[in-house]
């Protein structure tokens, strides 16, 4: 009897564990990442940019809002929000209370396709089909049917009205100190509501530093971006993977981008240029699969230098 079953009930237990660690533990388990980017112009003062991203807020977790809330001791020179606040609808105040902090200081957001439309539960299978065939989300698949709306209107006020950028398909600018950072923006490429016509052209010329900011990282966004000289990228979506192989790194990225730039600095060559690509991993998940191994939580505290 041990010799037939030993060996399945070992790996059912150590499976269980694992289970167990990335739902009650990991997930909790909230980073920071620090980052210097050598990007401004010689001269430039640095600059600490706070990178927030796939929150996926759900009513009652209360020790995410709280670790949101901690983030304004950082003091950052400007926050970015890369989009996914929400995985409940009904969590907008929750949202809006727990970055209510940072909107204290200056800031920008684009959405991310959470923010718009409700979680399903889903097949955590059709990740890997959709690596393997390279359709992801509404590209390439069939539209939704029966997709539940988010009050995401309730969010763009909050942030409008502390002051914060929206930066959907557009372009917006933001004064610190007697610097101004130009900020471009996309909408979700991964439901294909960007639309780059309407911003291209590349940084503006008389802008002190120009950036720009999407929540899906689909190369087809940062080859646009890095052609048009963008000398950064933010953007969030993939959760680095959530559940990841150690010392192997993500199985998926849920867009285009290949795994090895699932999370943290990378730089993307298009047309000749090259621009410094950050991907946050978020803090937060689907609030259908709260689970994550190998990949903690996070923000990302961004400290821009003056390029060499």
């Amino acid at each position: 009897m041990r010799a037939r079953y030993g060996v399945p009930l070992g790996i059912t237990a150590v499976g269980a564990a694992g289970l167990a660690y990335a739902a009650g533990f990991e997930v909790r388990s909230f980073r920071l990442r620090r980052v210097t980017v050598p990007v401004l112009p010689p001269g430039m003062r640095p600059l600490r940019v706070l990178q927030v991203s796939d929150i996926h807020m759900v009513g009652g977790q209360r020790k995410k809002q709280r670790w949101l809330q901690s983030l304004a001791g950082l003091r950052p020179d400007f926050v970015i929000n890369t989009g996914d606040n929400l995985s409940d609808p009904e969590a907008v105040p929750e949202t809006l209370d727990a970055l209510g902090p940072l909107m204290r200081f200056p800031g920008a957001y684009v959405f991310g396709s959470n923010d718009y439309y409700g979680p399903r539960l889903r097949n955590p299978a059709r990740y890997l089909l959709e690596r393997a065939t390279g359709r992801h989300g509404l590209n390439g698949n069939k539209p939704v049917v029966g997709a539940i709306h988010n009050p995401w209107e309730g969010l763009r006020d909050g942030f409008d009205r502390a002051g914060w950028v929206n930066l959907t398909n557009t372009r917006g600018s933001l004064k610190i100190d007697s610097m101004e950072i130009a900020l471009t923006g996309l909408d979700d490429p991964h439901i294909k509501r960007d639309r780059y016509a309407r911003v291209a052209g590349g940084p503006q010329e008389d802008a002190d530093f120009s950036m720009a900011v999407v929540h899906a990282p689909y190369l087809r966004v940062l080859d646009a971006f890095a052609a048009d000289r963008y000398p950064l990228i933010l953007a969030g979506h993939t959760h680095g993977g959530q559940l990841c192989i150690p010392f192997y790194g993500a199985l998926v990225t849920n867009c285009d981008i290949d795994a090895g730039r699932v999370k943290g600095l990378s730089t993307h060559k298009a047309g000749g240029h090259r621009s410094y690509l950050h991907v946050s991993a978020g803090c937060g998940t689907n609030r259908y699969t709260p689970v994550r191994f190998a990949c903690p939580p996070e923000a990302t505290l961004l400290t821009l230098v003056a390029r060499d």
